[in-house]
């Protein structure tokens, strides 16, 4: 009879028991539940607090989205009219007005500067600059053959931006610069305005620079931010930027800039209705583009350079997230349209006006009544996960595996088999199958005894698990049958493998009394998916099967690898 060892309650708890009256009882059941219900309190608390948060987060979204929107408008702009200069490359239009142009230009290409207009009530001059200008510019060049088809396809870029301007359809600045010298603008030059120098100023303005084949060469449409020099100052100027190329060579570049002032209308248009917290849109490198809290008469508090270092590598590793500060709860989303980041900020007294101020008492509160809780009960908790946890370990183990052999029991080793079989099939591998029963066993049990047999069971599992490999699966089926599945292994492998098992098993004597040795024996039969291109698991035993009685017709202790009529 097994030992019992009887726990001793803790002398805490006796004397509980022993000094304990219904009174008392009354006492800590009403603490308990009061406890508990702090603890409902705080769930619901930190619900509110989660649908707080997830609101403000949705509200970002919709902000963020509304502002893809608009800048989606732009984007789609651009790739039209880059497509329709793509196509007036390929076959310019053959209007007298554009052959006048090309006459005009072949006339004014040596001036310092020049314009091109055909009709100034609907189309837009094209401006240019000397071919002496252009030779001095490695970036620059005149000398290819689709010269003259690429300034019709300026001047017909010209009446859609002039359109577009005149119904009001866009109020940014639209260029196109070409790398031959002359641009077009939508916006008016001022009559003291040099060409000369308006078109050195676009041509080496980051967005133009960086749309050589070295710098984009995947040629994609790209977002620019930069401090540039105007009448007023150095101010900071967005542009979204697009490369004209054909026939792999580049032309120009269109482009649309924004002023600040532009960007913040954009900003005040996608965040109509929402008075709560502050957005502001930054670029990739952290520069401030626009901000909701202008439109108040306010001045945006600028983040700390701690701050925008942990945004910045917040951005880095998501596209949307939060993050909480001092006196300030971030939400920030990066923008499908543009590249920069749209941020929501919350200041710690919009949230104390709210809910946040009874979240924190009650967090706080709930923190007190759980610690104390937690403090007499916890030896009591452990020791019964402790023992729950051990128990189920035990009784999973039992349910996976044989008893006597320690091996897997048939149903835990056919379920494993049939996923092992749909990986191998999936992947392509070939999955092999080993069925092994014993010789003479019955004559063992009825000559030595059921230990005797029970003892050459355990031996036969050990050299079994001696052989196979890590990723292979084994159990017992039946009394004296065990069944070997082995994913990733050909016929040949698995042949080679059986005969190994086999001989394993022949060459050991086994002790099976005081001085009794008996050697044994064992018949196996191999089939896989090699054969006939199947991973059915129990087609693939079945002619394991068939095989090992096969493999016992002809004398037993042998490995049979293929049918009768196929040998």
């Amino acid at each position: 009879m097994p030992h019992v060892t009887r726990v001793e309650n803790p002398r805490w708890l006796n004397s509980l028991s022993r000094y304990s009256n219904p009174g008392r009882v009354v006492n800590v059941c009403f603490f308990i539940v009061l406890l508990f219900s702090t603890l409902l309190t705080w769930r619901e608390v930190a619900v509110l607090e989660d649908a707080y948060i997830s609101s403000q987060r949705n509200t970002l979204e919709n902000v963020a989205h509304e502002l893809n929107n608009q800048l989606q408008v732009n984007i789609d702009r651009l790739t039209f009219y880059r497509n329709g200069m793509q196509a007036a490359l390929a076959t310019p239009l053959a209007f007298d007005g554009l052959q006048n142009a090309e006459s005009q230009f072949q006339q004014k290409r040596e001036q310092h500067q020049w314009s091109i207009s055909l009709n100034n009530q609907r189309m837009l001059p094209v401006y240019g600059v000397s071919d002496t200008f252009v030779e001095e510019t490695t970036l620059l060049s005149r000398d290819y053959p689709l010269l003259n088809n690429e300034l019709s396809a300026t001047l017909e870029v010209g009446y859609l931006l002039h359109l577009s301007t005149t119904l009001r359809r866009t109020t940014q600045q639209m260029l196109y610069v070409s790398r031959a010298g002359f641009y077009i603008t939508s916006n008016a030059l001022d009559r003291s305005n040099d060409v000369v120098e308006q078109y050195y100023s676009l041509v080496t303005s980051p967005w133009f620079v960086e749309q050589s084949q070295h710098s984009n060469p995947g040629r994609a449409m790209r977002w620019l931010s930069w401090m540039a020099d105007t009448p007023n100052g150095d101010m900071r100027r967005v542009a979204l930027a697009l490369p004209v190329d054909y026939q792999h060579y580049w032309y120009g570049v269109l482009a649309i800039e924004f002023s600040l002032q532009q960007m913040k209308q954009l900003l005040t248009v996608a965040t109509q209705g929402e008075e709560d917290g502050e957005f502001r849109l930054y670029d990739k490198k952290m520069n401030l583009l626009a901000s909701s809290m202008t439109n108040n008469g306010t001045t945006p508090s600028p983040l700390s350079a701690q701050e925008k270092a942990q945004l910045a590598q917040a951005f880095e590793q998501d596209t949307r997230g939060g993050l909480r500060f001092t006196t300030r709860y971030v939400n920030w989303e990066k923008m499908r349209n543009f590249d920069g980041v749209l941020v929501r900020i919350h200041h710690l007294d919009e949230g104390v006006r709210g809910d946040f101020g009874t979240i924190s008492v009650a967090l706080g509160l709930v923190w007190t009544l759980f610690t104390s809780m937690l403090i007499v009960s916890w030896v009591v908790i452990r020791r019964m996960v402790r023992n729950m946890s051990t128990l189920q370990a035990s009784l999973q183990w039992q349910a996976w595996h044989d008893g006597l052999t320690r091996l897997y029991n048939r149903s835990t080793l056919f379920d494993l088999a049939g996923e092992a079989a749909k990986q191998c099939e999936e992947q392509g591998r070939p999955l092999s199958v080993i069925q092994l029963d014993l010789d003479f066993f019955k004559s063992i049990n009825d000559r030595f005894g059921h230990q005797a047999g029970d003892r050459v069971l355990n031996h036969v599992a050990g050299m079994i698990g001696s052989q196979i490999r890590q990723e292979d699966l084994a159990g017992r089926v039946g009394g004296e049958e065990f069944c070997i599945v082995l994913p990733g292994a050909t016929w040949v492998d698995a042949c080679a493998m059986a005969e190994r098992i086999r001989a394993r098993i022949n060459n050991r004597e086994i002790l099976i009394g005081k001085s009794a040795t008996l050697r044994i024996s064992a018949s196996l039969g191999v089939s896989s998916s090699d054969d006939k291109g199947l991973y059915d698991i129990e087609y693939l035993q079945s002619i394991a099967d068939n095989r090992l009685y096969l493999a016992k017709q002809k004398g037993r202790n042998r490995v049979c690898c293929q049918d009768e009529d196929s040998q």
